[in-house]
């Protein structure tokens, strides 16, 4: 086992040289897990403005950090055969370039410079760095890339600051690159890609790695900037934690070591101690649905599992499941059934509604009844959405009003989970204008409101207030029916121990991508099935034990 969770540690692409906030510690002594933060370019740029103008770290000092961890990073993969050469612009990305060139050719190796515009346009310390390179000896060519020659390239073309279309001379040489078989690390960004959500600048170099400085950037986390980035370093250049600390950054995702912030299991805890999942599910023939949610709650360590579900359900749930408690909704808008359902309700440490459910009168009954009467964090998946969004219709088509009359459901802590097109039908906003404003959208929904979204996707965004997280882990053989259901159940398991539901929905996406990472180092991505995903929960949990 040890093995095999060592390749798929691989699969997490991102390596740290060292944290930009440091790990807390709490009154105990025990450390308390930071997370990382991924910045956008104007946080990006407020970093930088204040660590140079006002604790006044010279630029140059932070561009020798920058072009040594491009260097070290480089001489862990290259050898000194290799023909290097350092396609570089005129603003400081291009100085971190030249420099981390002159790095590797003053320790022997083959290294030439490619200057892509005007060097009197260039800035200060690149004007410097490209004088200093002329001094040593290096080669420098100007705007004249001739593919082939080279079959390791130094990007360092544009950094964060690109905020127009590339296109001339600067577009035509990165097609160029992008057409060889050299090997390509990005310094900061492959350029072309927005630092701010991944897009793609009409064209971008597609790299085999990506060194960037201080702090990730949501837009190599995020698609398709996380696709051009190839391996990522986040290298520690000297940024002072103040200069973070004031640029206020607001999204962040996990590693591996945050496994530490799950729900500490008490050595004399009982069922009880751990929390009592309430998953209403499954329409009749939809007993899939409910069992992957239940199954998934207990597995993450839940201490109680009821299903409330069709009776037709009863045989394959308690033969799938026995140790789940079983109870069926179909008799819930009589007076005496009313009564039972709300008895389930006020049992509930955590209710789940939606997965499997369908969208019938007795559905939206019991929808509408969880949220008018629930005292407990409430979980809305699948149908539960569509359900919902249906009510919305008799609202309003507008997106803004929608969004304004979620904001009124009148309960804390609520966890929606919507796919895409789950929430376009929610919000009325079309799928592809969601998927090319993953944070903008999440922003949107979460601004001024106690909801939390978990916007499922390749990189599934959760949102709450004014806060974000970017999950990392998991891989496409996950796209497949049942996922999301499974996903449900591990978030739900986190909120019944005792866990903020925000930090239950963070955490609980990434624990259910290593299951999926763990489910697909074994069965491969093209079988990946949702039941492999459940089973390999315990494996990720067994990791923290």
């Amino acid at each position: 086992m040890h093995l095999l969770w060592e390749s798929i540690e691989k699969v997490d692409f991102i390596m740290h040289k060292s944290r930009v906030l440091p790990p807390k510690f709490a009154g105990n002594g025990r450390m308390e897990i930071t997370m990382y933060y991924a910045v956008n370019s104007s946080q990006m740029k407020s970093i930088d403005h204040y660590t140079t103008e006002v604790m006044k770290i010279p630029s140059l000092v932070l561009m020798e950090r920058a072009a040594y961890e491009v260097a070290a990073v480089m001489k862990q993969k290259i050898a000194k055969t290799d023909r290097i050469l350092a396609v570089c612009g005129n603003g400081n990305n291009g100085g971190d370039g030249i420099a981390a060139g002159r790095i590797l050719y003053l320790q022997g190796y083959q290294v030439a410079i490619l200057f892509i515009g005007e060097e009197e346009a260039a800035t200060r310390q690149t004007k410097l760095q490209l004088e200093i390179a002329k001094n040593v000896g290096i080669p420098i060519a100007y705007n004249n890339y001739k593919p082939g020659e080279y079959n390791i390239l130094i990007d360092a073309i544009f950094g964060v600051g690109l905020s127009r279309p590339v296109a001339g001379e600067q577009a035509k040489i990165i097609e160029a690159m992008n057409q060889t078989d050299a090997v390509v690390f990005s310094v900061d960004m492959p350029s072309g890609i927005s630092v701010d959500d991944g897009s793609v600048a009409n064209i971008a170099v597609r790299a085999d790695y990506t060194i960037t400085f201080g702090c990730q950037k949501q837009g190599l986390l995020l698609y398709p900037g996380a696709e051009y980035a190839g391996e990522i370093t986040v290298a520690d250049i000297g940024f002072p934690e103040l200069a973070v600390q004031q640029a206020e950054p607001d999204t962040f995702y996990y590693s591996m070591e945050d496994l530490k912030q799950l729900p500490a299991r008490k050595c004399n805890g009982h069922k009880g101690t751990f929390g009592k999942v309430l998953v209403i599910a499954g329409a009749k023939g939809m007993s899939g649905a409910c069992y992957l949610s239940a199954k998934a709650a207990y597995r993450t360590g839940a201490g109680l599992v009821k299903v409330l579900t069709a009776s037709d359900n009863r045989p394959i749930i308690q033969t799938l499941l026995p140790e789940a408690l079983f109870s069926s909704y179909d008799d819930c808008q009589s007076i005496e059934g009313t009564k039972e359902l709300m008895e389930h309700l006020s049992w509930a440490t955590v209710i789940v509604i939606g997965p499997g459910l369908g969208q019938s009168e007795l559905a939206a009954h019991l929808l509408q009844t969880v949220l008018k009467t629930a005292r407990v964090p409430v979980i809305l998946d699948a149908d539960g959405i569509n359900l919902l969004a249906k009510l919305l219709d008799t609202i309003s088509e507008d997106s803004n009003a929608r969004m304004d009359a979620l904001s009124g459901l009148g309960m804390d802590s609520v966890i929606l989970t919507p796919h895409l097109l789950e929430l376009s039908r929610l919000i009325h906003v079309p799928v592809e204008q969601i998927r090319k404003n993953m944070i903008d959208t999440a922003s949107q929904c979460s601004y001024n409101n106690n909801l939390i979204y978990v916007i499922k996707d390749a990189r599934t965004v959760v949102a709450h207030q004014k806060d974000r997280y970017i999950n990392v882990s998991g891989n496409h053989g996950m796209a497949t029916g049942g996922s999301g259901d499974v996903l449900t159940g591990v978030i739900a398991a986190l909120v019944a121990q005792g866990m903020a539901p925000y930090k239950a929905a963070c955490l609980g996406v990434y624990l259910h991508g290593l299951a999926g990472n763990y489910a697909a180092a074994e069965k491969g991505t093209y079988s990946l099935i949702a039941s492999d995903i459940l089973d390999s929960i315990e494996q990720v949990l067994l990791t923290n034990a």
